[in-house]
């Protein structure tokens, strides 16, 4: 499963093994058996300079965010699905955004943060609060394209990219704990496309109203990515590169 590519999959067999509890069992039990709280007891943790603390605390709490974003978005959606096959994937969703979260949370505590929650809410990034707000305005108004939009193509897509640029330069802990949430935010943006992907082939004219939503987020999603990659202390020259990896999801459904 370390492999896996839910994009190389064909739109049937997409749906036969990722939307399943049998795949999400063999997909996360090699990197779940031995790390509790996300982790491997035995990697160490090493000294790290006082600023750079803070700053990452500081992104360990709006990674705490965008998975409660998540995590609320996915348990909405499952009432709405159109299918029971989406309902059981976004069941598996709900289970790995709680453990995200939980896993955040541990390491806040690990770095000395006693109340995460007061944390959490001081250094909130304000353009995140109001995507996650949108988020929410979708799944309360049932809308499921423009929730999977948001939530899995958009969000995950961000979380997926600026997870992979953290983990190349994070503390060997919390590189580890960012390794395991990357392998399920994969699965989660191989859903979303797939299924606007099939959606829109089938209703074209929907295309236009997503490319309106997608604008209407455009200028949240790049405020929000901003903030991570500085917050990274991410160079202006590597930040082009991590932008086209964004935008790469969205042109994969023409939403461009």
């Amino acid at each position: 499963m370390s492999d896996f590519d839910p994009h190389a999959l064909e739109p049937g067999e997409f749906i036969e093994q990722v939307h399943s509890f049998e795949f999400w069992f063999q997909a996360v039990e090699g990197y779940l058996s031995d790390r509790p709280y996300g982790h491997n007891t035995a990697t160490k943790e090493v000294e790290i300079e006082a600023g750079a603390k803070d700053r990452l605390i500081t992104t360990l709490c709006n990674y705490c965010i965008g998975e409660t974003a998540a995590l609320e978005g996915a348990s909405g959606m499952i009432e709405f699905a159109p299918n029971r096959h989406s309902k059981i994937f976004l069941a598996t969703q709900v289970v790995d955004e709680a453990r995200h979260l939980e896993v955040f949370l541990h390491r806040l505590r690990e770095l000395g943060v006693e109340e995460p929650e007061g944390e959490i809410t001081r250094r909130a990034n304000p353009m995140l609060m109001i995507f996650k707000q949108r988020l929410q305005d979708f799944v309360h108004a049932k809308d499921w394209d423009a929730a999977v939009l948001a939530q899995n193509v958009i969000l995950e897509t961000m979380e997926h990219t600026v997870f992979r640029s953290h983990a190349a330069t994070a503390d060997p802990v919390t590189a580890e704990v960012l390794e395991g949430v990357i392998k399920d935010e994969r699965r989660h943006l191989g859903f979303g496309e797939n299924d606007l992907g099939r959606r829109l082939g089938e209703t074209p004219e929907a295309r236009s109203r997503l490319i309106d939503i997608k604008s209407e987020l455009d200028s949240l999603v790049l405020a929000v990515f901003d903030g991570a990659l500085d917050d990274l202390g991410v160079a202006s020259s590597d930040r082009s590169n991590l932008g086209r990896e964004y935008l790469t999801a969205i042109e994969r459904l023409g939403l461009l």
